[in-house]
């Protein structure tokens, strides 16, 4: 009797109103962890995305209120050559230093994961380059290793080859910025060595008893186990690459290099910005941008079905 008392006095104090609080609990606390985070992302991320898609349709120059133009931004922007030229560049860039990248990474991280010794060291060796690629000091160095009195130069010279000026050269400039590009390998190396250890040996044991050597194994098991890992890669690097500014700024001297050859996508929407001060010119850049990262993208996630194997 008492039990039935004491469940009868828990109903009257408890009431609906309580299941209804259980069913629907308190997140206070939650939602004011999570506030910083949500007012960043409104002020510091929506916010400017929506101001900026706006600043797209006028003529602004950040010195006096922005007045509408509709789309005369990107009738100007299409009808731009320099535009073109600095979007050929970059997607240049992007298709020739995003699979030479991932291919030494690739072949490193295999050569790293046949149980070297101090493989610790190696990988912080390795990995050290992607931390100092985009910056300004490497950049710098990059300048004195291909300048015309420099590293390679001196190098060419012992064998009597008297090299150009790698980076005044509108022939070679590029090629100096995707070789950086290249050397930066060591994030993508981290990534493909942790999947490559996710890789059961039971597998590499059945093949090795069949008879299939190294490049047989490679090719049937450690390639197709690995897609999830190089598909990753491969998005993450194409976003980055589209985005470099850095390397071209510094290197070119924020001049876009010989006969514009460097010059970057970001690097002229930056000197449409904040060198002219046409920040709706500038805007409508931006976004172009956006929808041709969202594209490359969506093509490769469309196109992953056909290469890319997850393990059910």
């Amino acid at each position: 009797m008492s039990s039935l008392g004491e469940l009868r006095t828990l109903t009257r104090t408890r009431g609906p109103g309580a299941r209804v609080r259980e069913k629907f609990p308190d997140n206070k606390a939650a939602v004011a962890f999570l506030l910083p985070w949500l007012i960043g992302m409104l002020g510091l991320t929506i916010g400017p995305i929506v101001a900026s898609l706006y600043l797209s349709f006028t003529d602004y120059n950040l010195l006096q209120p922005p007045t509408w133009s509709g789309i005369e931004n990107f009738v100007r922007m299409f009808s731009d050559a320099r535009f073109w030229n600095s979007f050929r560049v970059t997607v240049e860039y992007v298709l020739i230093g995003v699979p030479l990248q991932l291919a030494l990474a690739l072949a490193l991280a295999v050569l790293l994961d046949k149980g070297l010794r101090g493989l610790s060291f190696y990988r912080s060796v390795f990995y050290l380059p992607s931390l100092l690629g985009g910056s300004v000091a490497i950049a710098i160095l990059w300048r004195q290793v291909f300048g015309k009195d420099g590293l390679v130069n001196g190098v060419l010279a012992w064998f009597g080859i008297d090299g150009p000026g790698w980076i005044g050269h509108p022939d070679f400039a590029l090629g100096t910025l995707i070789v950086l590009n290249v050397w930066t390998f060591g994030s993508p190396l981290v990534i493909f060595l942790a999947g490559l250890r996710q890789i059961p040996a039971m597998y590499y044991e059945a093949a090795s008893m069949d008879g299939a050597g190294r490049l047989r194994q490679f090719l049937s098991i450690t390639f197709p186990l690995l897609t999830p890992v190089i598909f990753f890669n491969l998005v993450l690097q194409i976003i980055f690459a589209f985005q470099s500014f850095t390397q071209a700024y510094v290197v070119s001297g924020g001049t876009g290099g010989p006969s514009d050859s460097t010059m970057f996508f970001t690097l002229l929407l930056y000197k449409e910005a904040f060198t002219d001060l046409d920040m709706g010119y500038a805007s409508a850049m931006a976004w172009f941008l956006l929808v041709v990262i969202a594209a490359f993208t969506a093509f490769n996630f469309w196109l992953s079905k056909y290469w890319v194997f997850y393990d059910d």
